[in-house]
């Protein structure tokens, strides 16, 4: 009908009973508009206070001094406070610092030990101390709820339902506190007391995190020093498997032809026999000789080498006579190996020179050592007079334990220590002219060393 009045829109004007729990009023009459604005402000005053919390557990990382300082802070410029005091009861989070922290109304901080950042207290008012005693003594049943005053707040610190410390105020008397600064000051206590968890454990984790490189970097010695130790091992071994088979072969043999040269000594006269003499003075110092580099080998100073290049570079002297020509060649960023594969790959290499100078005839003997992402291969090459198809036929011989290929067991045991660590040996034509002999063990990747360094080098004795 035109002109009939309508009834209110229930979609376009609120229900009164949900404006009154939003806005905290039974009417929104003129007359009760201060009364709303004193709830805005209320309002206001918590989403500024919850800001400032936020503020200060974004500091946990920094440590717990830093978080305790923005809680005190947090606290002092919500409550437009005269005095702040915070506090852990004695016994509780033992390795949190500062155990208290006092804040004044203009800024200044206090404590009694345990803060970098705070004064020592002087003029303190005798309730604020008190108060502070009563936190730390954490006896005092009065604290353990919370309490709100005209001009005082206090809220106990709890952790798994136990009263660990306080947090307390006192307010200017025009900043009246009222039961919203309560809730307010119990969130900042219980999220701070969170916090000050997270910060203990967040500077664990680092004293944990230095411990781990510390020992992390003592294993590193230890295995350069156990790595080194096993090079001189090793060298120290082929001296005395060199000493060993001068002794036991050569020395015996100059040895006998030297009483053959004096059994014939009564058979001969004039100039002959004048030969035979100079034969046996040779022989004799060359027996002395002998018996003089056999002592050097087998007494040599145990000085842990520096570097696989430089132990390569001593087994080539070892090995090689003085008319032939060696280099070693060291290829790819050189790094660590383990103890198996350096052991192995040296031990190759010995026995792989020994072949060189025994059998080739050769001019010039070259080791090269490649090092890949994955793997690592020794190669030694001479320019010398083998077959690499009769030394392939050898080795199977060899390996199927045929004893009349026992003096070529060397190559035997070249391959049996590359199949134990899943590599491989091959023979083939050397580009010198000669043979080469590869071994290729795989390895893990692993970092550079500084002993290595990643060049190619050449080395001449």
């Amino acid at each position: 009908m035109v002109g009939a009045a309508r009834g209110p829109d229930p979609e376009r004007e609120p229900d009164r009973s949900d404006l009154d729990s939003l806005v905290g009023l039974r009417s929104v009459k003129g007359s009760h508009y201060a009364q709303y604005r004193g709830v805005e402000a209320r309002l206001s005053r918590v989403v500024g206070a919850l800001e400032r919390i936020s503020r200060a557990l974004v500091r946990t990382a920094e440590g717990p001094e830093a978080l305790v300082i923005s809680v005190v802070e947090a606290a002092r410029d919500h409550l437009g406070a005269e005095w702040v005091v915070f506090g852990l009861a004695d016994g509780r989070l033992e390795r949190s610092a500062p155990r208290h922290l006092i804040s004044s109304g203009s800024g200044r901080l206090y404590a009694f030990e345990g803060s970098s950042t705070a004064s020592p207290p002087d003029g303190l008012p005798d309730q604020v101390l008190n108060r502070l005693n009563d936190i730390l003594r954490g006896h005092e049943p009065l604290l353990h709820r919370p309490i709100l005053s005209t001009d005082h707040v206090h809220v106990p610190v709890e952790l798994d339902g136990s009263v660990v410390g306080g947090l307390s105020a006192w307010t200017p008397s025009e900043r009246v506190v009222d039961p919203t600064d309560v809730v307010v000051l119990r969130i900042l206590a219980s999220q701070a007391i969170v916090a000050l968890l997270n910060a203990e454990l967040f500077s664990e984790t680092h004293r944990h995190a230095a411990e781990l490189a510390e020992r992390n970097d003592e294993l590193e010695r230890a295995q350069r020093e156990l790595s080194a130790a096993m090079r001189t091992t090793v060298l120290n071994e082929e001296r005395s498997r060199i000493a060993r088979e001068l002794h036991d072969s050569v020395t015996q043999s100059v040895l006998s032809a030297g009483v053959q040269i004096e059994l014939f000594r009564d058979l001969v006269d004039g100039a002959a026999l004048e030969r035979l003499q100079m034969a046996g003075r040779l022989t004799k110092e060359a027996v002395e000789q002998l018996r003089t580099f056999i002592y050097t080998l087998n007494n040599a100073a145990s000085v842990p080498s520096p570097s696989v290049r430089e132990v390569l570079t001593e087994l080539c002297s070892l090995h090689m006579p003085p008319d032939l020509t060696t280099a070693v060649r060291i290829r790819g960023r050189a790094r660590d190996l383990t103890g198996d594969v350096q052991h192995a790959l040296l031990r190759i290499a010995g026995e792989a020179l020994f072949n060189a100078a025994i059998h080739a005839r050769a001019d010039e003997v070259t080791v090269t050592l490649t090092y890949a992402p994955e793997q690592v291969s020794l190669s030694v090459d001479d320019d010398g007079v083998g077959d690499p198809e009769h030394l392939r036929r050898v080795l199977r011989t060899a390996s199927l334990g045929d004893l009349a290929a026992g003096r070529h067991r060397g190559l035997a045991n070249m391959a049996s220590r590359a199949a134990e660590l899943d590599g491989e040996i091959r023979i083939r034509r050397s580009r010198a002219g000669g043979i080469r002999v590869t071994a290729t063990l795989p390895t893990g990747a692993g970092s550079p060393s500084a002993s290595d360094p990643g060049t190619t080098t050449r080395e001449l004795p």
